[in-house]
């Protein structure tokens, strides 16, 4: 399991006010991509967009997709180019790593939200930053990383929050001026050949279950397989035995068996809706005491346990029903092929090979205009919805996730829920620019 979750106090870390570090690293950028994700080119488009906002001196906030672990970098290449400074959201996390990667992500502009409770201090900087237009703030709305450029997962409520708020205030401050929504599209291309990139790391994966590689078969079969014994191998562990049946119902079952046990206890009732707010909800309940040092040893290594199964448990979902098969959004992809080995890769060894030659096209959408006094409905957020549609039209792509919200379930749940989308999340304003793994 990565290093995401800690059970030390959580210490705000503010946002740096400087220029000079951001401006710098612009230089070192593009060989920072191409070392350390493979990115060798990138296309933008609605540059204009941004840099109207800019002119207008409205509150502005970048809303991306988060498809992948270099976004947060990628939208270095947007202040490159407008030029301008951003500041951005990021997970507590990712100032635990190391002093080096503490210092790079503090001097870019990134400061710390946490996400296992509620963070007042982060919410409170991030109105300030939008309502007196100090910066563009990027936020990543889905909270998690998908690994799925085709797809895009719920969207949480944090980011309308923080936007409506700090409209209110910039309307009593500065009348003349706007908070708006730029929505931000990254799409990857990936430009090499899978069947001689992906070979070596699918014959490694296959050696890990103990096969011999299956190279009398296409690619697409091999993953299938590799994909099955993984959720085999998770299966065993939790139930003692595999399942029978089709692999996206055995994942959504699994995903109850492991999760409705710790609703029940942790939540006092079991949930149904998005796997990230569930799993959000059960680390919020289980940490705080751990980081308080209110737990004896044993009880510690008991929810470390249980927070390691909420990772895995995240990681199975981000698996969608029919991603490498025909029909629906028709035949797998060559980038749909990379997302999957790099996915595997990811959660069998908890790393994946940089494969060189990627192409993104960075796309701005228009501005969406922050109403202050608009208010959710029965049906939703009229705000998310609206972003959630512009990016789903910047990607090209059709929505995964009809809504559902995020409903309570008794005991009798025969643990067969569809995973719905729901305006929650994995953290209450989103996963940062800087952030890690989901």
């Amino acid at each position: 399991m990565q290093k995401i979750v800690f059970d030390d106090p959580y210490t705000f870390v503010p946002p740096y006010r400087g220029k000079f570090w951001s401006w710098a690293f612009r230089f070192y950028l593009p060989r920072f991509l191409r070392t350390n994700y493979g990115i060798t080119g990138w296309t933008t488009h609605g540059i204009e967009h941004l840099r109207g906002s800019l002119k207008a001196g409205h509150g502005i906030i970048l809303c991306p997709n988060h498809c992948r672990i270099s976004d947060p970098m990628l939208t270095g290449v947007i202040t490159m180019e407008t030029p301008c400074h951003f500041y951005a959201l990021a997970s507590w996390h990712v100032f635990r790593q190391s002093r080096l990667e503490t210092f790079i992500a503090r001097r870019v502009g990134g400061f710390s939200i946490y996400r296992e409770g509620f963070d007042r201090q982060a919410l409170d900087t991030s109105v300030d930053i939008v309502a007196e237009a100090e910066r563009p703030l990027v936020i990543f709305p889905e909270g998690s990383i998908s690994f799925a450029n085709d797809r895009l997962l719920p969207l949480m409520d944090g980011t309308s929050f923080i936007a409506r708020a700090a409209a209110k205030r910039r309307a009593r401050r500065h009348p003349d001026s706007r908070v708006v929504i730029h929505p931000v599209a990254f799409r990857y291309r990936h430009r090499s050949d899978p069947n001689t990139s992906l070979v070596p790391a699918i014959e490694r994966l296959e050696r890990m279950v103990f096969w011999q590689t299956l190279d009398n078969l296409p690619l697409i079969d091999r993953l299938r397989r590799l994909g099955r014994a993984l959720l085999c191998a998770r299966e065993i562990q939790v139930l003692g035995e595999a399942r029978a049946g089709g692999l996206h119902s055995r994942i959504q079952r699994l995903l109850n068996d492991i999760l409705q046990p710790m609703e029940r206890e942790w939540l006092g009732q079991t949930r149904t809706g998005s796997i990230s707010a569930r799993v959000k909800d059960l680390r919020a309940a289980i940490v705080p005491d751990m980081s308080r040092g209110s737990v004896d040893r044993a009880e510690r290594r008991r929810r470390w346990r249980l927070l390691t199964d909420l990772y895995y448990a995240q990681c199975l979902s981000l698996y969608p029903e029919g991603y490498l098969e025909d029909g629906r959004c028709g035949e797998a992809s060559v980038d749909r092929l990379f997302e999957t080995v790099e996915r595997l890769e990811e959660d069998m060894t908890d790393r994946f090979e940089i494969r060189r030659d990627v192409h993104v096209d960075i796309t701005i959408g228009e501005a969406i205009e922050v109403d202050p006094a608009q208010k959710k409905d029965r049906s939703g957020d009229p705000l998310m919805a609206t972003l959630r549609q512009r990016l789903l039209d910047l990607l090209g792509i059709e929505d995964w996730w009809p809504p559902e919200p995020v409903t309570a379930t008794d005991d009798s749940d025969d643990g067969d829920s569809a995973d719905g989308a729901s305006s929650d999340s994995d953290s209450p304003v989103g996963e940062a620019v800087v952030s890690d793994q989901a």
